[in-house]
Formats: structure tokens, sequence, C-alpha cells
């Protein structure tokens, strides 16, 4: 019989595992299961130039893995029974029952409110396609002079509202950031931030908590009100919450608990990659959720299962960050450079040339995607299983 592979997502991290066990494992040996909701690829860390109007390439999945083997379902995940390794999906032919193996998890992760009142009802999110494209359409019925008010001072935060203030000259864009504006970043990569707001027209509201979002304003702890006729949630994360309501162990926010391999300590027949994984990086600090975190993790989790499967040794992806790449519109940019356990380091690239930077990193990892083992020819192992059978007929025949 095959070993049957499922993967649950077809972000960055799942499409990725999903292709690069595909192109190591022989497909007479193994059946590979990609689920996911949607039919194409979708670049989410550049939902904030959907929001901002522009369009993106078309990457449907029946072209990136034609002739792979890899299996496309079009279903939503609606449970996981880690101890009968089974998965429940419902599609358009209704609700079936798949069951694995070995299972990637890579549902990631979505938007959260941290239970800030009005911000469920009043505030858009970018952290999604549809979330992204439903701002667009409110971005476009906005008069000039109207204001967009973006809350989180993060990366997401930053880049959604210098793209918004490019892009839209004739709206007020402002940013309410709980620390200060790219406190994260070394001195002189945060002063041409500073530069770059400011030449953009930006109203950065520093050191501020959101205490409420209303349907026309947001409002901080010390009862500012702030005039918003649009307002922009990047806040943070949060996991799918599928893998807290089974019996496999999560942390506190629902992230699966992993080894260096991405198996889950506790079922270690399921692999977690991406935002939905709890990994500790070379430098023995959490990996954050990002798509910086989640590539290796797809890697080190694919190459874990080959190995497992085949015999075969996996060599060692180096799980640390290099830099940090910001976008700040579509002709600014930042690039931060930052140690393995991602402090910044004293230096930076600003301007044109990291823009430029910065999109060559975008396209890289959608092509990184499509190209899971980067173009490399790679030979596609038996598992030791076949090659058990395989043998035992050979000495048959003999």
């Amino acid at each position: 019989m095959q070993h049957r592979i499922i993967v649950l997502g077809a972000g960055y991290t799942g499409a990725f595992a999903a292709g690069r066990l595909a192109r190591r494992l022989h497909p007479e040996d193994v059946q590979i299961t990609l689920v996911n909701a949607e039919a194409d690829f979708v670049e989410r860390v550049r939902m904030h130039q959907v929001a901002a109007g522009q369009d993106l390439k078309p990457r449907p999945f029946a072209e990136m893995f034609a002739g792979t083997g890899v299996e496309l379902k079009l279903a939503k995940v609606t449970a996981v029974d880690a101890d009968a390794k089974t998965v429940a999906v419902t599609g358009a032919g209704g609700a079936e029952t798949l069951a694995y193996d070995t299972l990637v998890y890579a549902l990631g992760s979505g938007w959260t409110d941290h239970g800030v009142p009005g911000a469920a009802e009043h505030a858009h999110q970018i952290a999604s396609r549809p979330g992204a494209l439903k701002l667009r359409e409110r971005l476009a019925r906005l008069d000039a002079g109207a204001t967009v008010t973006v809350v989180g001072g993060g990366l997401t935060g930053v880049e959604a509202a210098t793209e918004f203030a490019e892009a839209r000259p004739d709206l007020k864009v402002a940013l309410v950031a709980r620390g200060g504006l790219g406190d994260w970043v070394s001195p002189k990569a945060q002063a041409h931030m500073r530069k770059v707001f400011a030449k953009l027209g930006i109203e950065v509201h520093e050191h501020a908590d959101v205490a409420e979002v209303r349907a026309d304003a947001v409002v901080t702890a010390d009862g500012a009100e702030i005039a918003s006729a649009a307002t922009v949630w990047t806040t943070g994360f949060a996991v799918h919450p599928i893998a807290a309501a089974t019996a496999i162990e999560t942390t506190d926010r629902g992230q699966i608990v992993v080894d260096r391999d991405m198996a889950s300590v506790s079922h270690p027949d399921v692999f977690a990659v991406g935002d939905a994984g709890y990994a500790i990086g070379d430098a023995g600090v959490p990996l954050r959720m990002s798509c910086a975190s989640g590539i290796p993790m797809a890697q080190v989790a694919a190459d874990a299962i080959t190995a497992r499967l085949t015999g075969a040794k996996a060599g060692k992806v180096p799980l640390g960050y290099f830099n940090q790449c910001i976008s700040l519109g579509r002709t600014e940019g930042l690039i931060q450079y930052v140690t393995a356990d991602d402090q910044a380091r004293s230096v930076s690239l600003r301007g044109r040339f990291a823009a430029r930077y910065k999109e060559l990193i975008c396209k890289g990892a959608a092509w990184g995607v499509a190209n899971p083992t980067y173009g490399m020819p790679v030979r596609r192992r038996r598992t030791a299983r076949a090659a058990e059978r395989t043998g035992t007929a050979v000495k048959a025949l003999a």
C-alpha cells in the first residue's frame, strides 16, 4: 500500500512541503493529498498591495503541481483526530473523512481582535485575501480627505500604511502603534522609516493602546478619538483553532509543540510547519510567525519525512534569521539585517534599492513554493517498505 501523506493548508509552508515531498519521494510509494479551501496560491505577504488596488499574478495550484503527483482537494478542514489518524473536511461534495499515515499541519493563522470592543464589527483585516478584497472595495468608495487608520505598528502595519498613503494620496492615513514607530530596527533604519512616513504625510500616534473601535473612529486608552472612515487591524495573528481542540500537545496560543524535525512531541506522525508550529530556532528562542520562519520549517519537515520513510539522512537546514524586508510603498524600502535570534544589527539598506530587494524576496518566495528543490535535480527515493518489497520479489524470482 502507498504511504498516505496529507498536507493541510496550501499557504507558503503547506504548498512548499507538499511539492518538496512529491519531488523527493517515488510516486508509486506515496499518496500526497493537499487540502486547501482555494484553488490558487495566495501571496499573503502582498495582501496590503491587494487592498491598495493592485492586481497580482494568478498562481493556480493545478499548474503549480502539474506532473508532480500531488492531489489537490478543495475543501475546508473541520477537525483532526490525531489518535485515529483521520481528518474531517467539507468540500463541494459534502463532508468526508480522510485517513493518513503522516500529517503535515500547515493551517497557519488569521487575524485576531485581541478582545478590543468594536474591532471585530468595524475593523478590516488583511491577513487573508477575502479580507484584503473587502478592504479594497471600502477604500475605493472613500471620498478624498477621508481618514484610513491602521492599528498596529509592526511589519504589516507599517507596510499597509505606506502602501495606502502612496496609492491614495487623496486620503489621510494614520498609524496607531503601541510602541514607537520602528522601534525594533536600528537607529538609522528607524530614521529612514520616519522620513518616509513624513514624506507620505502619514500621521503617527505612538505609544498608544486602542481601547475601542467605532464605525467612524478609533479610541485610545487615554480617551483620545482618531477619526477613521476605514480602520485596518494589524495587531498580530492567531493560529487556526483546530489544533487546540485535538489531543495534540499545543501551547496556550494553540501552536503545535514540535521538535527539531517539526514533528509533534506528542504525536510523531504529525508535523507542524509555519505559524501552526511552535519551534525553537538554532539561537535557542522560539521562531516568530512569519514567512521567514515558515519556509525553513517546511523544508525541515519535508526532508525529515523523506528520511524517515526512505532511511536516507536529512541535511540540517538552518533555523534562524538574516534580515527583515520591509516595503514602504512601491518605491521605498528597508532591509534590516538581524542576528540569528532576530535582533537588529547596526547595518541596514534603505531607499529604492531596498524596495527592489524586497520585491525580489517576495518573488523568490513565490518561486520557491513552485520550485521547492530550488531548481536542483533531485532523485525520487523509494520508501524503505517499497524497497523491501522489491528486494523480496527479486529474491523470489531468483
